[in-house]
């Protein structure tokens, strides 16, 4: 068992730490945030049914109660290795390794169009611009560690923190004092029976699902700022009537005592909401598009270990905190909660309709670590500089065959071999 759990643990990090960057990577900007949000709603949607699982076999005796479980989990990793094959590589991932040509088709394809389309063209310079740029300015861990900021303005450490905060942030809002305690806390806080405890939280889960639904079409009209600002103030909303009606049901008399303390089931229910909207898919998308291309997977898999870090000191003390603080442990998730607001209105750009190079250009123009002030920093829409930039290029490459002169070289030789082939004369050109 000891040994399942240290491969599942390691697998689901790897998978955590690079879905979401080939997810970013290979999606528009229009789309990137909601593909990555519906990526963690699949997320919520196993956590429901790992929930529905576990309390019905709840109701089995025996060995059964614990394999079954186990063996269903299977289902997922065989269809993992069926679809995992035919997904392509991502174009900025191709091109950071010099595979310019394959790059373009990849793209091409994303986009229904030809490789010769000027859209096609623009994207892959721009993106090799930002591949030489960083191969030039970029720095190793070693130098990250000895506090070396390299010649580039590439701002690494202070977008390597941003991501890695808003995982820190996502644990730190208390998620899984009820995700992984819910019955616990129902039972102990609460004062529930084991059972109804159980029916409750899977329920919570469904309701957990279905609202964090809310977050696809949103995520990109609200823009990542306002999502987890106003999800953070929803929450430290929960856990502050949560800790005010448990700490009246702990000195009132027993009647009184447990319709208040029942009265707080509501605001565990309201919490899931808020956080399913705004902080259950945006501290996985942030890390993604907030560093640049040569950090992009470095820069997701420390979020994805501050999140676990993070997910196993809460973990570790929730069961001691109730126990010993009671009412009082609640107090820490809600200060928590209010302190994330001021955090990310204050130093978090926005990321919303921005393709991933916008992001690289608005580090290198503007390193001011208070972004508040900045329209450019903190709109919702892409700025007009960019746009006007990226259409700029758009009109200069709409001539151009490719981005990639050796790869225009070959297509011109593919061209011709087919012409004499087919049996075109001199002056026919396909």
């Amino acid at each position: 068992m000891i040994v399942g759990r240290i491969v599942a643990g390691i697998g689901n990090g790897l998978n955590t730490a690079t879905a979401p960057v080939w997810q970013a990577e290979t999606s528009k900007a229009a789309w990137r945030g909601k593909l990555v949000v519906i990526e963690m709603i699949l997320n919520i949607a196993g956590f429901s049914l790992s929930n529905w699982v576990t309390y019905g076999f709840s109701f089995v005796g025996g060995p059964v109660s614990w394999r079954m479980p186990l063996v269903l989990q299977f289902i997922f990793i065989f269809v993992l290795f069926a679809t995992t094959p035919w997904l392509p590589e991502s174009p900025r991932w191709l091109i950071a390794h010099g595979r310019i040509e394959e790059a373009e088709k990849i793209i091409a394809d994303l986009e229904a169009t030809t490789i010769d389309d000027p859209w096609v063209v623009t994207e892959s310079k721009e993106i090799q611009w930002a591949a030489d740029f960083e191969r030039e300015n970029g720095m190793s861990w070693t130098d990250l560690l000895k506090g070396k900021t390299g010649a580039g303005n590439t701002c690494t450490i202070r977008r390597l923190l941003l991501g890695a905060g808003t995982q820190a942030m996502q644990q730190l809002a208390g998620i899984n004092v009820t995700s992984y305690y819910l019955p616990t806390v129902l039972v102990e806080s609460v004062k529930l029976e084991n059972s109804l405890a159980r029916l409750l939280a899977a329920c919570n889960s469904v309701s957990y699902l279905l609202f964090s639904l809310i977050g696809i079409p949103n995520v990109e009209r609200w823009g990542r700022r306002k999502m987890m600002m106003y999800a953070a103030a929803g929450q430290c909303f929960c856990y502050l009537m949560i800790t005010i009606l448990i700490r009246y049901s702990e000195i009132l008399e027993e009647n009184a005592a447990t319709k208040i303390a029942s009265a707080s089931i509501a605001f565990f229910f309201l919490y899931y909401v808020f956080f399913g909207i705004g902080w259950q898919g945006v501290p996985w998308l942030y890390p993604t598009e907030i560093n640049s291309l040569a950090y992009r997977t470095k820069g997701a898999a420390l979020g994805t270990a501050t999140n676990w870090a993070f997910n196993f000191m809460v973990v570790e003390i929730t069961p001691i905190g109730i126990q010993s603080l009671q009412w009082k442990f609640y107090i820490i998730w809600t200060i928590f909660n209010a302190s994330f607001v001021p955090i990310v209105y204050l130093f978090y750009p926005e990321t919303a309709d921005r393709t991933l190079e916008d992001i690289d250009r608005l580090f290198r123009d503007d390193a001011r670590i208070f972004v508040f002030r900045d329209k450019d920093a903190i709109s919702e829409k892409r700025p007009l500089k960019y746009v006007e930039h990226y259409e700029n290029e758009v009109r200069r490459n709409s001539s151009v065959i490719s981005a990639n002169p050796e790869a225009m070289k070959k297509r011109l030789a593919s061209v011709a071999k087919a012409n004499e082939k087919e049996g075109w004369g001199h002056d026919e050109k396909v």
